[in-house]
């Protein structure tokens, strides 16, 4: 009779068990596996079929308002895309103007492209779409923002570089250099420079606005300072008597400049032609120039 040693039969009992555990375990990893893929296939499926009836709907919607033109598909037309149209408009926030006008814009841009769509030739209503929107946004910025016409290159520029220092500030958390929004931008210095510059003329100062928020404060005009005539009447009526004029020289200053008479009517009243009236005057300013500039020959007249 043929013995065993015990020894190698617990061996033998225990690789055999390895392998048996080994075999179930492979065996659950797998049908785990083929469980979670079937479960991610479901669920990808599910995501596929909300998106693609979702996308089919809006096609045949823009199909049919393409042929019918109907006012209400128009506006269910509008509803649906009106977060694309929103998404354009928040790249220019941050600039002077309002989100909630920008976003105004943003809409007139996408019922443009709604009625402009032709699903014949564009394969997408989106990539129709969003030029349209941007392009209302920058024709806005362009024609109703800036007081002051300026170059359209130069509005088109200002547009850019606050766009650029909006996304770096958000970036790096605080305002960017020049220098870092020339280098963004791809501009010089100077021209983002001129860009700053040039956004201060999109909005003015009335000059009949009080200077400080009292009623009663005076308006902006009162403090700008300009040329007072008194001083060159002073220095006139100084000369004149350098000027040597004759009487009649005399009058026919006084009756035009401070009677306020047309040659015409000095002409009549001295029974003189309206040229020799224009020719004696001439000669008068001329002698009054030459006296109030102390020159001693009379001054050429421009003809």
């Amino acid at each position: 009779m043929k013995t065993v040693d015990p020894t190698v039969e617990n061996e033998t009992s225990a690789r055999a068990r390895r392998r048996t555990k080994s075999s179930r375990g492979k065996g659950r990893s797998r049908a785990e596996a083929d469980e979670h893929r079937s479960r991610g296939g479901d669920r990808s499926a599910k995501q596929r079929g909300t998106k693609r009836p979702e996308r089919a709907v809006e096609e045949a919607m823009l199909r049919r308002y393409a042929i019918s033109r109907d006012p209400a598909l128009r506006d269910e037309l509008v509803r649906r895309f009106m977060p694309l149209a929103r998404s354009l408009a928040l790249r220019y926030q941050g600039t002077r103007e309002s989100i909630e006008d920008l976003f105004q814009v943003a809409y007139l841009g996408l019922v443009k492209a709604v009625d402009g769509f032709d699903p014949r030739r564009a394969r997408s209503f989106t990539t129709y779409a969003v030029p349209t929107i941007l392009g209302e946004l920058r024709r806005h910025f362009r024609d109703r923002v800036w007081n002051l016409r300026l170059p359209r290159s130069l509005q088109e520029r200002t547009a850019k570089v606050e766009e650029v220092m909006a996304a770096l500030g958000d970036e790096l958390a605080h305002s960017p250099t020049v220098s870092q929004v020339a280098e963004r931008a791809d501009l010089e210095v100077e021209e983002v420079l001129e860009a700053m510059s040039a956004a201060e003329a999109r909005r003015t100062l009335s000059l009949d606005m009080p200077r400080a928020r009292e009623e009663e404060s005076d308006p902006v005009i009162d403090t700008l300072g300009g040329s007072d005539l008194s001083y060159d009447a002073v220095e006139a009526r100084l000369s004149a008597p350098d000027a040597d004029l004759d009487e009649r020289e005399l009058l026919v200053l006084r009756l035009r400049f401070g009677a306020n008479k047309t040659q015409y009517e000095i002409g009549t009243e001295l029974g003189v032609s309206q040229m020799q009236v224009s020719r004696i005057m001439r000669g008068a300013l001329r002698k009054l120039l030459a006296a109030v500039q102390g020159s001693d020959e009379p001054a050429v007249a421009a003809r």
